[in-house]
Protein backbone atom coordinates (compact mmCIF):
# COMPACT_ATOMS: atom_id res chain seq x y z
CA UNK A 1 0.00 0.00 0.00
CA UNK A 2 1.87 2.97 -1.00
CA UNK A 3 -0.78 5.64 -1.38
CA UNK A 4 -1.94 7.86 1.25
CA UNK A 5 -5.05 7.77 3.05
CA UNK A 6 -6.47 10.13 5.26
CA UNK A 7 -7.02 9.27 9.08
CA UNK A 8 -9.80 10.47 10.17
CA UNK A 9 -10.14 8.54 14.06
CA UNK A 10 -11.69 10.65 16.33
CA UNK A 11 -12.08 13.47 13.89
CA UNK A 12 -8.91 13.84 13.47
CA UNK A 13 -7.77 14.78 9.58
CA UNK A 14 -4.19 14.36 9.67
CA UNK A 15 -2.36 12.09 6.50
CA UNK A 16 -1.58 8.41 6.85
CA UNK A 17 1.33 7.19 4.73
CA UNK A 18 0.93 3.85 3.21
CA UNK A 19 3.42 2.77 5.36
CA UNK A 20 1.84 3.66 8.58
CA UNK A 21 -1.49 2.51 7.26
CA UNK A 22 -0.10 -1.10 6.74
CA UNK A 23 1.01 -1.11 10.22
CA UNK A 24 -1.99 -0.61 11.42
CA UNK A 25 -3.01 -3.43 9.88
CA UNK A 26 -0.53 -5.84 10.96
CA UNK A 27 -1.28 -4.43 14.25
CA UNK A 28 -4.71 -5.50 14.06
CA UNK A 29 -3.49 -9.12 12.79
CA UNK A 30 -1.07 -9.34 15.32
CA UNK A 31 -3.57 -8.72 18.03
CA UNK A 32 -6.49 -10.61 16.75
CA UNK A 33 -4.69 -13.41 15.38
CA UNK A 34 -7.01 -13.04 12.24
CA UNK A 35 -5.29 -13.65 8.55
CA UNK A 36 -5.80 -11.10 5.78
CA UNK A 37 -6.07 -11.41 2.20
CA UNK A 38 -6.61 -9.37 -1.03
CA UNK A 39 -8.42 -11.27 -4.00
CA UNK A 40 -10.99 -10.49 -6.71
CA UNK A 41 -11.55 -6.51 -5.78
CA UNK A 42 -11.67 -7.47 -2.06
CA UNK A 43 -9.49 -8.40 1.17
CA UNK A 44 -10.64 -10.68 3.25
CA UNK A 45 -10.40 -10.26 7.19
CA UNK A 46 -10.79 -14.08 8.75
CA UNK A 47 -12.86 -16.58 7.20
CA UNK A 48 -12.39 -18.63 9.46
CA UNK A 49 -11.16 -17.11 12.42
CA UNK A 50 -8.30 -18.60 14.53
CA UNK A 51 -9.52 -21.95 16.16
CA UNK A 52 -12.69 -22.00 13.82
CA UNK A 53 -13.87 -26.37 13.45
CA UNK A 54 -16.47 -27.32 11.62
CA UNK A 55 -18.21 -25.21 8.76
CA UNK A 56 -18.80 -21.75 8.26
CA UNK A 57 -22.29 -19.68 10.06
CA UNK A 58 -25.26 -20.88 8.39
CA UNK A 59 -27.44 -18.72 6.12
CA UNK A 60 -28.30 -15.26 8.03
CA UNK A 61 -24.97 -14.28 10.15
CA UNK A 62 -23.63 -12.10 7.43
CA UNK A 63 -24.70 -8.14 7.75
CA UNK A 64 -23.78 -5.89 4.46
CA UNK A 65 -22.92 -1.95 5.32
CA UNK A 66 -22.93 0.78 3.57
CA UNK A 67 -21.63 4.54 3.42
CA UNK A 68 -18.18 3.57 4.52
CA UNK A 69 -15.91 6.10 4.11
CA UNK A 70 -13.60 5.70 1.26
CA UNK A 71 -10.49 6.60 4.04
CA UNK A 72 -11.61 4.05 6.62
CA UNK A 73 -10.02 0.66 7.09
CA UNK A 74 -10.04 -2.51 8.99
CA UNK A 75 -8.57 -1.57 11.60
CA UNK A 76 -10.92 1.05 12.78
CA UNK A 77 -13.77 -0.66 11.19
CA UNK A 78 -13.64 -4.71 12.78
CA UNK A 79 -13.35 -2.95 16.54
CA UNK A 80 -16.44 -1.22 15.86
CA UNK A 81 -18.09 -4.42 14.47
CA UNK A 82 -16.81 -6.53 17.02
CA UNK A 83 -19.02 -4.77 19.61
CA UNK A 84 -21.71 -6.98 18.66
CA UNK A 85 -20.20 -10.21 18.47
CA UNK A 86 -17.67 -12.47 17.54
CA UNK A 87 -16.64 -11.81 13.69
CA UNK A 88 -16.29 -14.66 11.32
CA UNK A 89 -15.26 -12.86 8.02
CA UNK A 90 -14.56 -9.12 7.29
CA UNK A 91 -15.20 -8.62 3.60
CA UNK A 92 -13.99 -4.88 2.51
CA UNK A 93 -14.17 -4.47 -1.12
CA UNK A 94 -11.54 -2.73 -2.68
CA UNK A 95 -10.57 -0.15 -5.17
CA UNK A 96 -7.41 -0.56 -7.86
CA UNK A 97 -6.41 2.94 -6.28
CA UNK A 98 -6.20 1.55 -2.64
CA UNK A 99 -9.27 3.05 -1.39
CA UNK A 100 -12.18 0.89 -0.32
CA UNK A 101 -15.45 0.91 -2.02
CA UNK A 102 -17.41 1.98 0.55
CA UNK A 103 -19.05 -1.00 1.51
CA UNK A 104 -18.14 -4.02 3.39
CA UNK A 105 -19.70 -7.97 4.02
CA UNK A 106 -19.72 -8.79 8.12
CA UNK A 107 -20.47 -12.18 8.78
CA UNK A 108 -20.50 -13.45 12.54
CA UNK A 109 -20.74 -16.63 13.95
CA UNK A 110 -24.61 -16.63 15.00
CA UNK A 111 -27.60 -14.98 13.71
CA UNK A 112 -28.67 -13.11 17.22
CA UNK A 113 -25.38 -11.62 16.55
CA UNK A 114 -26.13 -10.41 13.20
CA UNK A 115 -28.91 -8.76 14.19
CA UNK A 116 -27.83 -7.64 17.32
CA UNK A 117 -25.20 -5.44 14.83
CA UNK A 118 -28.33 -4.28 12.45
CA UNK A 119 -29.87 -2.96 15.89
CA UNK A 120 -26.84 -0.99 17.55
CA UNK A 121 -24.87 -0.37 14.15
CA UNK A 122 -27.59 0.51 11.74
CA UNK A 123 -27.19 4.51 11.18
CA UNK A 124 -24.04 4.79 13.75
CA UNK A 125 -21.90 7.97 13.33
CA UNK A 126 -18.54 6.46 12.15
CA UNK A 127 -17.12 9.47 12.21
CA UNK A 128 -18.35 13.11 13.06
CA UNK A 129 -21.55 13.59 10.52
CA UNK A 130 -20.78 10.10 8.83
CA UNK A 131 -23.51 7.64 9.46
CA UNK A 132 -22.74 3.63 8.13
CA UNK A 133 -26.01 1.50 6.97
CA UNK A 134 -26.43 -1.80 8.35
CA UNK A 135 -28.93 -4.21 7.10
CA UNK A 136 -29.14 -8.17 6.60
CA UNK A 137 -27.04 -9.90 3.67
CA UNK A 138 -28.49 -13.09 1.92
CA UNK A 139 -26.55 -15.16 -0.67
CA UNK A 140 -29.21 -15.70 -3.18
CA UNK A 141 -30.52 -18.44 -4.89
CA UNK A 142 -33.43 -17.75 -6.98
CA UNK A 143 -33.97 -16.07 -10.33
CA UNK A 144 -36.92 -14.84 -11.22
CA UNK A 145 -38.15 -15.74 -15.14
CA UNK A 146 -40.52 -13.83 -17.02
CA UNK A 147 -42.88 -13.87 -20.09
CA UNK A 148 -43.44 -17.60 -19.55
CA UNK A 149 -46.33 -19.19 -21.52
CA UNK A 150 -49.15 -18.66 -19.48
CA UNK A 151 -50.54 -22.36 -20.15
CA UNK A 152 -47.36 -24.39 -18.57
CA UNK A 153 -47.36 -26.39 -15.93
CA UNK A 154 -44.95 -26.25 -13.09
CA UNK A 155 -43.27 -29.67 -14.04
CA UNK A 156 -42.90 -28.22 -18.05
CA UNK A 157 -41.14 -25.26 -16.61
CA UNK A 158 -39.02 -27.51 -14.00
CA UNK A 159 -37.82 -29.76 -16.57
CA UNK A 160 -36.93 -27.05 -18.98
CA UNK A 161 -34.90 -25.38 -16.55
CA UNK A 162 -33.20 -28.58 -16.02
CA UNK A 163 -32.08 -28.76 -19.93
CA UNK A 164 -30.83 -25.06 -20.01
CA UNK A 165 -29.13 -24.54 -16.58
CA UNK A 166 -27.68 -26.53 -14.17
CA UNK A 167 -28.38 -27.09 -10.26
CA UNK A 168 -31.99 -26.44 -10.25
CA UNK A 169 -33.88 -27.67 -7.01
CA UNK A 170 -37.37 -26.24 -7.68
CA UNK A 171 -39.44 -24.30 -9.60
CA UNK A 172 -42.38 -21.99 -7.59
CA UNK A 173 -45.19 -20.91 -9.73
CA UNK A 174 -48.56 -19.62 -8.72
CA UNK A 175 -51.72 -20.18 -10.72
CA UNK A 176 -53.71 -16.98 -12.36
CA UNK A 177 -55.71 -14.77 -10.15
CA UNK A 178 -58.46 -15.23 -12.78
CA UNK A 179 -57.86 -18.53 -14.70
CA UNK A 180 -56.40 -21.16 -12.52
CA UNK A 181 -55.78 -24.00 -14.97
CA UNK A 182 -52.89 -21.19 -16.15
CA UNK A 183 -49.88 -19.93 -14.60
CA UNK A 184 -49.06 -15.95 -14.10
CA UNK A 185 -46.78 -15.63 -16.54
CA UNK A 186 -43.96 -15.98 -14.50
CA UNK A 187 -41.81 -18.35 -12.29
CA UNK A 188 -39.10 -18.41 -9.62
CA UNK A 189 -36.30 -20.74 -10.17
CA UNK A 190 -34.54 -21.90 -7.26
CA UNK A 191 -30.41 -22.99 -7.12
CA UNK A 192 -28.31 -25.29 -4.72
CA UNK A 193 -26.01 -22.33 -4.66
CA UNK A 194 -25.88 -18.89 -4.87
CA UNK A 195 -23.19 -19.63 -7.51
CA UNK A 196 -25.14 -21.86 -9.75
CA UNK A 197 -27.87 -19.66 -9.83
CA UNK A 198 -25.55 -16.61 -10.66
CA UNK A 199 -24.09 -18.80 -13.69
CA UNK A 200 -27.42 -19.43 -14.56
CA UNK A 201 -28.56 -15.68 -14.86
CA UNK A 202 -25.18 -15.00 -16.80
CA UNK A 203 -26.50 -17.72 -19.13
CA UNK A 204 -30.03 -16.49 -19.56
CA UNK A 205 -29.31 -12.51 -18.71
CA UNK A 206 -28.16 -11.46 -22.89
CA UNK A 207 -32.22 -10.89 -23.55
CA UNK A 208 -31.49 -13.57 -25.90
CA UNK A 209 -32.62 -16.74 -24.82
CA UNK A 210 -36.14 -18.74 -25.65
CA UNK A 211 -38.05 -20.72 -23.75
CA UNK A 212 -40.95 -22.54 -25.84
CA UNK A 213 -40.20 -19.36 -28.55
CA UNK A 214 -40.44 -16.79 -25.94
CA UNK A 215 -37.51 -14.51 -25.36
CA UNK A 216 -38.02 -14.87 -21.18
CA UNK A 217 -37.30 -12.27 -19.25
CA UNK A 218 -34.45 -13.08 -16.69
CA UNK A 219 -33.14 -11.05 -13.19
CA UNK A 220 -32.68 -11.78 -9.40
CA UNK A 221 -35.35 -12.89 -7.61
CA UNK A 222 -35.65 -10.51 -4.18
CA UNK A 223 -34.22 -12.93 -1.09
CA UNK A 224 -36.98 -13.77 1.26
CA UNK A 225 -37.47 -11.43 4.39
CA UNK A 226 -35.53 -12.43 7.44
CA UNK A 227 -37.64 -12.17 10.50
CA UNK A 228 -36.05 -13.05 13.92
CA UNK A 229 -37.82 -16.06 15.37
CA UNK A 230 -39.16 -14.34 18.90
CA UNK A 231 -41.19 -11.95 16.30
CA UNK A 232 -42.09 -14.48 14.28
CA UNK A 233 -43.73 -16.22 17.50
CA UNK A 234 -45.69 -13.27 18.20
CA UNK A 235 -47.64 -14.25 14.82
CA UNK A 236 -51.13 -13.42 14.98
CA UNK A 237 -52.11 -13.28 11.52
CA UNK A 238 -52.11 -15.66 8.69
CA UNK A 239 -51.50 -15.34 5.15
CA UNK A 240 -53.71 -17.31 2.50
CA UNK A 241 -53.46 -17.19 -1.25
CA UNK A 242 -54.91 -18.58 -4.40
CA UNK A 243 -58.29 -17.99 -3.38
CA UNK A 244 -60.88 -17.32 -6.04
CA UNK A 245 -61.34 -13.28 -6.60
CA UNK A 246 -65.11 -13.73 -6.71
CA UNK A 247 -64.41 -15.24 -2.76
CA UNK A 248 -66.32 -12.70 -0.78
CA UNK A 249 -64.17 -12.29 3.41
CA UNK A 250 -66.96 -13.17 4.95
CA UNK A 251 -66.61 -16.41 3.25
CA UNK A 252 -63.16 -16.66 3.74
CA UNK A 253 -63.81 -15.71 7.82
CA UNK A 254 -66.67 -17.93 8.20
CA UNK A 255 -64.24 -21.34 6.91
CA UNK A 256 -61.36 -20.20 9.01
CA UNK A 257 -63.61 -20.24 12.39
CA UNK A 258 -65.45 -23.89 11.52
CA UNK A 259 -62.69 -25.31 13.52
CA UNK A 260 -63.34 -22.79 16.33
CA UNK A 261 -66.46 -20.47 16.05
CA UNK A 262 -65.08 -16.84 17.16
CA UNK A 263 -61.22 -17.86 16.63
CA UNK A 264 -60.96 -15.02 13.71
CA UNK A 265 -60.78 -11.46 14.06
CA UNK A 266 -61.33 -10.00 10.82
CA UNK A 267 -59.97 -10.71 7.26
CA UNK A 268 -58.57 -8.59 4.61
CA UNK A 269 -58.70 -9.71 0.96
CA UNK A 270 -56.78 -8.39 -1.89
CA UNK A 271 -57.74 -10.23 -4.82
CA UNK A 272 -56.74 -13.36 -4.84
CA UNK A 273 -54.90 -13.70 -1.42
CA UNK A 274 -56.25 -12.44 2.33
CA UNK A 275 -54.30 -11.86 5.79
CA UNK A 276 -56.61 -13.85 8.20
CA UNK A 277 -56.39 -12.04 12.05
CA UNK A 278 -57.03 -13.77 14.43
CA UNK A 279 -57.62 -13.04 18.29
CA UNK A 280 -54.84 -15.50 19.63
CA UNK A 281 -52.05 -16.78 18.27
CA UNK A 282 -52.79 -20.39 19.45
CA UNK A 283 -56.07 -20.86 17.39
CA UNK A 284 -53.79 -18.87 14.10
CA UNK A 285 -51.75 -21.93 14.54
CA UNK A 286 -53.82 -24.43 14.55
CA UNK A 287 -55.86 -23.17 11.60
CA UNK A 288 -53.29 -23.09 9.81
CA UNK A 289 -52.57 -26.39 10.04
CA UNK A 290 -55.94 -27.41 9.48
CA UNK A 291 -56.41 -25.23 6.62
CA UNK A 292 -53.58 -25.56 4.92
CA UNK A 293 -54.44 -26.90 0.94
CA UNK A 294 -58.20 -26.95 1.97
CA UNK A 295 -60.54 -25.98 -0.81
CA UNK A 296 -62.77 -22.66 -0.92
CA UNK A 297 -64.66 -21.91 -3.77
CA UNK A 298 -63.36 -24.71 -5.76
CA UNK A 299 -59.96 -22.99 -5.61
CA UNK A 300 -57.06 -25.14 -3.22
CA UNK A 301 -55.86 -22.54 -0.68
CA UNK A 302 -51.96 -22.12 0.85
CA UNK A 303 -52.11 -21.07 4.13
CA UNK A 304 -48.58 -19.60 6.24
CA UNK A 305 -48.05 -17.16 8.76
CA UNK A 306 -48.01 -13.66 7.76
CA UNK A 307 -44.41 -12.02 8.08
CA UNK A 308 -44.69 -8.62 9.57
CA UNK A 309 -42.15 -5.81 7.99
CA UNK A 310 -40.36 -3.61 10.25
CA UNK A 311 -42.48 -0.28 10.33
CA UNK A 312 -39.82 1.59 9.17
CA UNK A 313 -39.34 -0.09 6.20
CA UNK A 314 -42.42 -0.80 4.63
CA UNK A 315 -41.36 1.40 1.55
CA UNK A 316 -39.82 -1.65 -0.64
CA UNK A 317 -37.10 -0.72 -3.15
CA UNK A 318 -37.79 -1.44 -6.88
CA UNK A 319 -41.69 -2.91 -7.25
CA UNK A 320 -41.70 -5.35 -4.37
CA UNK A 321 -45.25 -6.01 -3.34
CA UNK A 322 -48.71 -4.59 -2.01
CA UNK A 323 -49.06 -2.77 0.67
CA UNK A 324 -52.29 -3.86 2.97
CA UNK A 325 -54.93 -0.99 3.00
CA UNK A 326 -55.51 -1.37 6.66
CA UNK A 327 -55.82 1.86 7.82
CA UNK A 328 -56.56 0.98 11.39
CA UNK A 329 -52.78 0.39 12.32
CA UNK A 330 -51.10 0.03 9.08
CA UNK A 331 -49.78 -3.62 9.45
CA UNK A 332 -47.88 -4.59 6.64
CA UNK A 333 -46.65 -7.87 5.72
CA UNK A 334 -44.66 -8.93 3.41
CA UNK A 335 -44.97 -12.80 1.49
CA UNK A 336 -42.14 -14.22 -0.36
CA UNK A 337 -43.12 -14.58 -3.79
CA UNK A 338 -46.42 -12.11 -4.29
CA UNK A 339 -44.23 -9.29 -3.47
CA UNK A 340 -41.42 -9.32 -6.11
CA UNK A 341 -39.95 -6.50 -8.45
CA UNK A 342 -39.85 -8.56 -11.34
CA UNK A 343 -43.40 -10.22 -11.03
CA UNK A 344 -44.53 -9.03 -14.58
CA UNK A 345 -47.64 -6.27 -14.46
CA UNK A 346 -47.40 -6.07 -10.61
CA UNK A 347 -48.13 -3.12 -8.92
CA UNK A 348 -45.35 -0.93 -7.43
CA UNK A 349 -44.90 -1.08 -3.61
CA UNK A 350 -46.66 1.66 -1.94
CA UNK A 351 -46.13 3.85 0.78
CA UNK A 352 -47.88 3.71 4.01
CA UNK A 353 -49.44 7.43 4.04
CA UNK A 354 -53.26 6.28 4.97
CA UNK A 355 -54.79 8.37 7.35
CA UNK A 356 -51.85 11.18 7.02
CA UNK A 357 -49.50 8.92 8.03
CA UNK A 358 -46.30 8.85 6.07
CA UNK A 359 -43.58 6.03 6.07
CA UNK A 360 -39.95 7.25 6.59
CA UNK A 361 -37.86 6.22 3.23
CA UNK A 362 -35.92 3.16 3.33
CA UNK A 363 -32.14 2.93 3.32
CA UNK A 364 -32.14 1.17 0.26
CA UNK A 365 -33.57 4.57 -1.56
CA UNK A 366 -31.10 7.56 -1.86
CA UNK A 367 -33.45 10.69 -0.91
CA UNK A 368 -30.24 12.79 -0.80
CA UNK A 369 -29.71 16.14 -2.12
CA UNK A 370 -26.56 16.91 -3.52
CA UNK A 371 -24.80 19.60 -4.90
CA UNK A 372 -24.92 20.88 -8.42
CA UNK A 373 -21.63 22.46 -9.47
CA UNK A 374 -21.33 24.52 -12.30
CA UNK A 375 -20.78 23.09 -15.71
CA UNK A 376 -22.02 19.92 -14.78
CA UNK A 377 -23.01 18.04 -17.87
CA UNK A 378 -26.64 17.21 -17.86
CA UNK A 379 -28.74 14.88 -20.07
CA UNK A 380 -32.22 15.28 -21.26
CA UNK A 381 -33.98 11.80 -20.17
CA UNK A 382 -37.96 10.64 -19.82
CA UNK A 383 -39.20 9.61 -16.79
CA UNK A 384 -40.24 6.08 -17.70
CA UNK A 385 -36.65 5.47 -18.75
CA UNK A 386 -35.75 5.23 -14.96
CA UNK A 387 -36.29 2.46 -12.70
CA UNK A 388 -39.40 2.38 -10.30
CA UNK A 389 -37.15 3.04 -6.98
CA UNK A 390 -36.34 6.74 -8.59
CA UNK A 391 -40.65 7.27 -7.77
CA UNK A 392 -41.36 8.41 -4.39
CA UNK A 393 -45.16 8.10 -4.81
CA UNK A 394 -48.18 6.31 -5.60
CA UNK A 395 -49.16 8.67 -8.06
CA UNK A 396 -46.06 8.24 -9.90
CA UNK A 397 -45.76 4.47 -9.75
CA UNK A 398 -49.71 4.62 -11.35
CA UNK A 399 -48.34 6.47 -14.37
CA UNK A 400 -45.58 4.71 -14.67
CA UNK A 401 -47.23 1.31 -14.38
CA UNK A 402 -49.51 2.87 -17.54
CA UNK A 403 -47.05 3.93 -19.51
CA UNK A 404 -45.30 0.04 -19.01
CA UNK A 405 -48.70 -1.22 -19.98
CA UNK A 406 -48.96 1.35 -23.28
CA UNK A 407 -51.69 2.41 -21.48
CA UNK A 408 -53.39 6.01 -21.64
CA UNK A 409 -52.65 7.96 -18.48
CA UNK A 410 -54.95 7.72 -15.51
CA UNK A 411 -57.46 10.16 -15.42
CA UNK A 412 -58.36 11.45 -12.00
CA UNK A 413 -61.47 13.20 -10.88
CA UNK A 414 -61.92 15.10 -7.72
CA UNK A 415 -65.17 14.61 -5.22
CA UNK A 416 -66.09 16.73 -1.65
CA UNK A 417 -68.44 16.28 0.89
CA UNK A 418 -68.49 17.57 4.77
CA UNK A 419 -67.77 15.90 8.05
CA UNK A 420 -70.46 16.44 10.96
CA UNK A 421 -67.67 18.95 12.47
CA UNK A 422 -67.77 20.84 9.40
CA UNK A 423 -64.32 19.91 7.66
CA UNK A 424 -64.57 19.32 4.04
CA UNK A 425 -63.52 15.78 2.78
CA UNK A 426 -61.75 14.90 -0.13
CA UNK A 427 -61.58 11.62 -2.47
CA UNK A 428 -60.54 11.07 -6.33
CA UNK A 429 -62.28 8.46 -8.20
CA UNK A 430 -59.83 7.10 -10.56
CA UNK A 431 -60.39 6.09 -14.39
CA UNK A 432 -57.55 4.10 -16.49
CA UNK A 433 -59.15 4.94 -19.68
CA UNK A 434 -57.42 1.66 -21.47
CA UNK A 435 -59.94 -0.95 -19.06
CA UNK A 436 -62.35 1.38 -18.54
CA UNK A 437 -64.85 -0.42 -20.09
CA UNK A 438 -64.01 -3.66 -18.51
CA UNK A 439 -65.12 -5.33 -15.44
CA UNK A 440 -63.82 -2.48 -13.37
CA UNK A 441 -64.60 0.90 -14.59
CA UNK A 442 -63.13 3.46 -12.06
CA UNK A 443 -61.37 3.17 -8.67
CA UNK A 444 -61.87 4.59 -5.80
CA UNK A 445 -61.12 4.71 -2.03
CA UNK A 446 -63.55 3.75 0.69
CA UNK A 447 -61.88 6.65 2.73
CA UNK A 448 -61.57 10.62 2.31
CA UNK A 449 -58.70 12.89 3.25
CA UNK A 450 -58.99 16.23 4.74
CA UNK A 451 -56.23 17.22 1.81
CA UNK A 452 -55.56 17.07 -1.55
CA UNK A 453 -52.21 15.48 -2.11
CA UNK A 454 -53.22 12.31 0.44
CA UNK A 455 -56.97 12.05 -1.62
CA UNK A 456 -54.84 11.66 -4.87
CA UNK A 457 -52.43 9.62 -3.33
CA UNK A 458 -54.73 6.93 -1.70
CA UNK A 459 -56.62 6.98 -4.67
CA UNK A 460 -53.16 5.72 -6.55
CA UNK A 461 -52.90 3.36 -3.50
CA UNK A 462 -56.10 1.96 -3.92
CA UNK A 463 -55.83 1.83 -8.05
CA UNK A 464 -52.48 0.30 -7.55
CA UNK A 465 -53.93 -2.59 -5.15
CA UNK A 466 -56.83 -3.60 -7.18
CA UNK A 467 -54.97 -3.76 -10.50
CA UNK A 468 -54.22 -7.29 -11.60
CA UNK A 469 -51.31 -9.19 -13.23
CA UNK A 470 -50.90 -8.55 -16.85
Amino acid sequence: MNEENIDGTNGCSKVRTGTQNEAALLALMEKTGYNMVQENGQRKFGGPPPGWEGPPPPRGCEVFVGKIPRDMYEDELVPVFERAGKIYEFRLMMEFSGENRGYAFVMYTTKEEAQLAIRILNNYEIRPGKFIGVCVSLDNCRLFIGAIPKEKKKEEILDEMKKVTEGVVDVIVYPSATDKTKNRGFAFVEYESHRAAAMARRKLIPGTFQLWGHTIQVDWADPEKEVDEETMQRVKVLYVRNLMISTAEETIKAEFNKFKPGAVERVKKLRDYAFVHFFNREDAVAAMSVMNGKCIDGASIEVTLAKPVNKENTWRQHLNGQISPNSENLIVFANKEENHPKTLGKPPALPARLNGQHSPGSPEIDRCTYPFFPGTKLTPISMYSLKSNHFNSAVMHLDYYCNKNNWAPPEYYLYSTTSQDGKVLLVYKIVIPAIANGSQSYFMPDKLCTTLEDAKELAAQFTLLHLGPL
